[in-house]
């Protein structure tokens, strides 16, 4: 979960999010906006990356406005700006304009360091926004999304959410929104099981088995069931995304016992068994072809498109396809 500095007012001249957990992030922003168009519905927000900032960019954007409008600001990958463009913001730090609200998005660490210093000896509001890498941390973000929503969890079920989803935080935040919105009273580990490793015909991970094994007509029918019974599409789409990427990995790794791969790879055994059969039939262009299309539907799901139903068929049937590749004219 995000940490802040004492300064916790989200409309503090300039937020500094650091970081490189994207979910973290997308809150840190948004809690920005939240709390900038509760004091002016007309708000104007502008989201930009950092090739999008050039020199005198953000002195055009925080110029007085003759309707006085509150402005939202953001920067993502502050990092990445220009030797003249930091130099630019660092002037701003110093001034602040009034009804303006800065955001930049570090991901800390070496580069663009002179920024980050910059705004933190200017006093900006911190929100620190670290990639979870340890299995604690997660358990304790699962816990902190319970505990928002005002609902109990058990330890066991939340240990048992962590263990079926992943290092995901984005797919552990829907499971819970979705558990939240689905099931009354406490949640126990029971009814994590019922839904995320009991129900294997509406498992995201069974749509993508099917599809990496180039069953397309399974792994429709599995992913209509799953729609259909309530799995968050973002969790088909992790699911296709981590199904391809096992294929790809295990593909271009040395020969060797499912013990050593799996200590090469970061896979348990049992599902380097696993992804060795599903492997038949792929090509390191077909990999390429059904890597494309995963990122295709992720967008598509994430209101990129207009029909993420739609989006994530295309997707199976583009993955499907792929699968058999090898061997194909």
């Amino acid at each position: 979960m995000a940490r802040k500095t004492a300064n916790d007012d989200p409309l503090a001249p300039v937020t500094l999010a650091v970081g490189q957990e994207e979910l973290l992030l997308d809150r840190a922003v948004r809690e920005v906006v939240v709390a900038a168009r509760a004091a002016d519905a007309d708000t104007d927000v502008r989201d930009l990356t950092a090739d999008q900032v050039q020199p005198g960019t953000l002195a055009e954007l925080t110029s007085p406005s003759l309707f006085a409008e509150r402005k939202v600001v953001v920067v993502r990958n502050a990092q990445d700006l220009s030797a003249d463009t930091i130099k630019d913001v660092t002037a701003y730090l110093s001034s602040p304009a009034e009804e303006i609200t800065l955001v930049l998005l570090h991901a800390g660490g070496v580069k663009g360091k002179k920024l980050l210093d910059a705004a933190r000896k200017a006093g900006a509001r911190e929100v620190a926004c670290p990639k979870m890498t340890k299995p604690a941390d997660r358990l304790a973000f699962v816990r902190q999304e319970f505990r928002a929503t005002g609902r109990s969890a058990t330890p066991e079920a939340c240990q048992a959410l962590v263990d079926a989803i992943g290092s995901d935080l984005r797919e552990l935040a829907s499971a819970v929104t979705q558990l939240v919105a689905d099931v009354e009273g406490t949640i126990d580990e029971a009814v994590v099981g019922r839904y995320y490793t009991g129900r294997a015909e509406a498992s995201s991970f069974t749509v993508a088995d099917r599809a990496v094994e180039g069953r397309a007509a399974e792994a429709l029918e599995a992913l209509r069931w799953s729609l259909a019974t309530g799995v968050a599409p973002v969790l088909i789409t992790s699911a296709l995304a981590q199904g391809v990427r096992a294929i790809g990995k295990l593909s271009s790794a040395r020969g060797g016992r499912p013990a050593d791969l799996a200590r090469e790879l970061g896979m348990p055994p049992w599902k380097i068994d696993r992804v060795r059969q599903q492997m038949r039939g792929w090509t390191p262009d077909g990999v390429a072809v059904a890597l494309r299309a995963v990122a295709e539907a992720d967008a598509g799901v994430k209101g990129g498109g207009d029909d993420p139903e739609y989006a994530l068929e295309k997707a199976v049937v583009t993955i499907a396809r792929a699968a058999r590749s090898r061997g194909r004219s």
